[in-house]
């Protein structure tokens, strides 16, 4: 866990000091769980949005991007469920003063346990060496199988209690398992409780006049209360969908873990109408769908893994997490929910609009049901961002640090650096810079030896270093030097655009999937 915490705090400072992520307000102290993204950290932010859009939207000849309002009608919350379901179970420390998730202390101990048996492991690995069969380790050690059961009959109970609010049950499974204080190591807990998560605010000039609103706590709903207006504009037939990238606001009591939890995030969301019945055969096939695009990025199948929910969201008949292994463990970073016709339903009932599809072959009309997927944007740039950070041993026995983004995200996505800043190399490198600029996001960069910028680079995450010398003054050549491998290659300025080009080209990587 300790290794765990040093590598989380080394993604948090590299963030920082490149340029990706600041602390809100930083001159004043900050803000809680409230981030900035800097210069680089906006690139990567915009290219994330871009690779999920073209995926989603414009690959799919039934999928139709809108953006809705982040203020909505009251009712709307009503309708959703948010305004008396809307809640997190939290427990206070009566010798700490401090305030947790009752369920995120629970799986935070039952984390604790899947680190158990990935020691056992391992072990096990350097033991048998290039023998170690990983899969029938997993199938047949008898500590692993107990962990495992171990972890799964915690997470079932803590799910029936929740599912039930029989919180009484989670304050007594907390106690049974002895889980302490993260600040104080003290088991003095009191009575769970819910605390509902939306932000209120106010709509008007005056006090007396005003209407109390909420600033919405996820994108969906503006999507489901446009039902009807995008399908008749858009002619679309079911089944189709509708996608959107926005803002969500949710209190967070006990926010923490960088961006991975935050009050102000942004979600990149999708829901999916089709006919009463067949939800079953879609909803597995979105769970397919959208693990082929995460596993497009080549950031380790390893590092994925499909978690079933034991207790369903009140709208859901079934549910399930893409979780990502974050450098403080496997969490949620995508949700699958098979959402029936709670939702267009309720808008239907409080509204007294009806939200209904006329199915043409069928002659009958019907309120669909949706099938969502939802991945928090934060999320996804924290997963990114820390799976790519490593630091390499190199053959002379120095080290690197080198952020390797997949390039097709990468912020920059080369630097241009003459090799000294004269003889007429600045120039030609500006040059350069101004014709693939058009194309790429690039930089120009003459500050220091060429090997400290070219560490500089490495560390920024950007996928090409070409370097303008004086042989390129008599024959248009330049070294490209490539991040991952270190590799460098004679090429012709003219060849530039394409080699940079094949590497980054969503295109390319879009059809991975």
């Amino acid at each position: 866990m300790a290794k765990q915490e040093d590598d989380f705090k080394k993604v948090i400072s590299h963030a920082k000091e490149y340029g990706y992520v600041f602390q809100s307000s930083e001159i004043y102290d900050g803000l809680s769980a409230v981030y900035d993204y800097g210069q680089n950290g906006a690139e990567l932010k915009k290219n994330i949005r871009e690779y999920w859009w073209r995926a989603m939207v414009q690959l799919n000849d039934n999928i139709v991007g809108i953006d809705a309002a982040i203020f909505m009608h009251p009712t709307t919350w009503k309708a959703s469920g948010h305004v008396d379901a809307f809640n997190d179970p939290l427990i206070d420390n009566k010798d700490s003063k401090k305030r947790y998730r009752a369920d995120v202390l629970v799986e935070d101990h039952v984390a604790k346990i899947e680190a158990k048996i990935e020691k056992e492991v391992a072990k096990a690995a350097k033991r048998f060496g290039e023998a170690f069969d990983k899969d029938q380790f997993l199938e047949t050690n008898q500590r692993v199988l107990e962990y495992r059961e171990e972890g799964r009959t915690i997470l079932k109970r803590l799910g029936r209690s929740l599912e039930k609010e029989d919180l009484a049950d989670v304050k007594k499974l907390i106690e049974e398992l002895q889980i302490a204080c993260p600040m104080s190591g003290s088991r003095n807990w009191t009575d769970v409780k819910q605390f509902n998560l939306m932000f209120g605010t106010k709509l008007g000039a005056s006090a007396e006049n005003a209407t109390d609103l909420f600033l919405r706590p996820e994108t969906a709903q503006g999507i489901f209360v446009n039902f009807l207006n995008v399908q008749k504009t858009g002619r679309l037939k079911i089944p189709f969908g509708i996608a959107q990238i926005g803002k969500a606001f949710r209190n967070e009591i006990v926010a923490r873990q960088f961006i991975f939890r935050m009050r102000e995030f942004e979600q990149m969301e999708m829901q999916f109408f089709i006919q009463p019945g067949t939800q079953k055969e879609w909803y597995e096939k979105w769970k397919e769908t959208r693990m082929k695009w995460h596993l497009s990025l080549g950031m380790g199948e390893e590092n994925y893994r499909f978690h079933d929910h034991e207790k369903l969201a009140h709208y859901a008949d079934a549910a399930a997490d893409i979780e990502f292994r974050f450098p403080f463990g496997f969490k949620e970073l995508e949700g699958i929910h098979s959402r029936t016709d709670f939702d267009l339903g309720n808008h239907e009932k409080y509204s007294g609009k009806k939200l209904q599809y006329f199915d043409h072959e069928t002659n009958k009309n019907y309120v669909p049901y949706v099938v969502e997927t939802s991945i928090g944007l934060d999320r996804m740039f924290l997963a990114v961002f820390s799976n790519a950070l490593q630091e390499e041993e190199l053959e002379n026995g120095t080290f690197r640090t080198v952020l390797k983004l997949p390039p097709v995200l990468a912020p920059t996505k080369a630097a241009v650096l003459p090799l000294v800043k004269k003889d007429g190399l600045p120039e030609v490198a500006k040059e350069i810079i101004d014709d693939l600029k058009w194309d790429f996001n690039v930089l120009y960069d003459e500050k220091d030896a060429v090997g400290r910028r070219y560490r500089r680079q490495d560390a920024n995450g950007t996928p090409f270093c070409i370097t303008v010398d004086h042989q390129t003054l008599e024959d248009q050549t330049v070294t490209i030097r490539h991040r991952d491998s270190m590799e460098q290659e004679r090429v012709a300025i003219s060849e530039l655009n394409g080699i940079i080009h094949e590497a980054v080209d969503m295109k390319e990587w879009l059809k991975k999937i």
